[in-house]
């Protein structure tokens, strides 16, 4: 009996319906929930996190084979899909709900999320600095059920349309090799 393992990490950059949308697309995902993490406010609300007062990062929290995917490739995706150079902010969403982080699950987690960081920054891939948090997991709650499958369930929304499905059209352009079937 072949014996299957899983890893788990959690990252947030902007909106979890982006994030969420383009990791539940990849090949060895097994999993994607959007949620809350990095604050201090035990179980918040969608409405909370969005006031700013909670110190939570809208995030996701991916399960993932490690034989077929490596968390190497599922932090390039994540670097290519959001802007790691403006602090608390992605594009129209401001805040520190939309800040870039890596809560890691592990010290090993650590070294490879300080590792790429260091690496793309000595690669002049951004003219800023980059400014994602790496800070390991506490608590991640998940938010509502409404807020997960998001793009699938609302692919006409209009932030859909003019958010997410770039991202989606990137991800497939730079990635196809690693999307699922």
């Amino acid at each position: 009996m072949i014996e299957h393992h899983t890893d788990m990490t959690t990252l947030a950059g902007g909106c979890f319906w982006c994030l969420e949308a383009v990791f539940t697309k990849l090949r060895g995902v097994e999993s994607v929930v959007s949620g809350y993490t990095g604050g201090n406010v035990p179980d918040p609300s969608y409405e909370l996190v969005c006031s700013g007062t909670t110190g939570h990062a809208e995030a996701v929290q991916i399960t993932f084979d490690p034989a077929v995917i490596s968390l190497r490739d599922l932090l390039y995706v994540f670097f290519t899909m959001h802007d790691p150079t403006t602090l608390n902010r992605q594009g129209a969403d401001i805040g520190t709900q939309y800040r870039s982080a890596i809560f890691y699950h592990s010290e090993e987690q650590a070294a490879t999320a300080s590792e790429m960081i260091d690496e793309l920054a000595a690669s002049g891939t951004w003219d800023n600095p980059i400014v994602t948090e790496v800070s390991p997991l506490d608590t991640f709650y998940p938010a509502e059920q409404y807020h997960q499958d998001y793009y699938e369930q609302n692919p006409t929304q209009p932030y859909c349309q003019a958010v997410i499905a770039p991202k989606v059209t990137k991800l497939r352009q730079r990635y196809l090799e690693k999307l699922k079937n």
